[in-house]
């Protein structure tokens, strides 16, 4: 069952295309820089494992069992404050985000210190705990119900825009909504890939602030009005 957010419904869907860009970004550092694999979208993991028993094969299977058994943590660490906080839908929504974004400034710092690096072993804890950030947000986001904004995921969005297109004898409902979403993780792809030809730590560091940016609204937005 949904949970009713602490904001307005314009400020919810603010905050969740916020994280989702930075999903973009994130993916788009872990794909290029940690070697072809995904800590936020595990669709692309569920593929990679089955490489597994396909002979010579280039993909770092470690990396892709690790992302994946570190997002399902970091679910199972979301669905928990869910449900323990969930007596204050603000306060959980702001400690699980407020936390996530400490996880991914200490990541930034480790890598930008070269404590972990980006092409030896250490950049598995670099995949787990991004992994374990990005399985927390999504349990957080999947709470409020609005299911193009699951932050990690735009299969079923883009199925949706299909389904419910006019072409398919649908009104076109939510389509700007779901536009919107497709457009925003593709343009935080973007500036991720940019971005990762130059600099990697400060590119988490800088999602960090833009989840800390969505704590903030959830904290401080004035909640919906009655006709909201």
């Amino acid at each position: 069952m949904a949970v009713t957010s602490p904001v307005s419904h314009r400020l919810t869907v603010t905050g969740l295309l916020l994280l989702t860009f930075g999903t973009g970004m994130i993916d788009a550092i872990s794909v290029l820089v940690l070697g072809h694999v995904f800590v936020a979208n595990m669709t692309g993991n569920v593929i990679f494992l089955g490489f597994w028993f396909a002979p010579h094969t280039v993909v770092d299977m470690t990396a892709a069992v690790v992302a994946f058994v570190s997002f399902l943590a970091g679910a199972v660490i979301g669905g928990r404050f869910a449900r323990h906080l969930e007596h204050d839908t603000r306060r959980w929504v702001t400690f699980a985000l407020g936390l996530e974004s400490v996880v991914l400034l200490t990541l930034s710092i480790l890598a930008g210190t070269d404590v972990l690096d980006y092409h030896d072993s250490t950049k598995l804890i670099l995949i787990a705990g991004l992994a374990v950030a990005f399985g927390s947000q999504n349990a957080t986001a999947r709470q409020f119900g609005i299911q193009e904004l699951s932050t990690t995921v735009l299969t079923s969005t883009i199925v949706s825009i299909g389904v419910d297109s006019r072409l398919a004898g649908g009104t076109g409902q939510r389509e700007k909504l779901r536009f919107s979403v497709v457009l925003t993780m593709c343009a935080g792809a973007v500036v991720g890939a940019t971005l990762s030809r130059f600099t990697v730590a400060p590119v988490i560091a800088l999602v960090a602030a833009l989840v800390a940016v969505t704590a903030v609204l959830f904290w401080f937005g004035p909640p919906a009005p009655a006709c909201d």
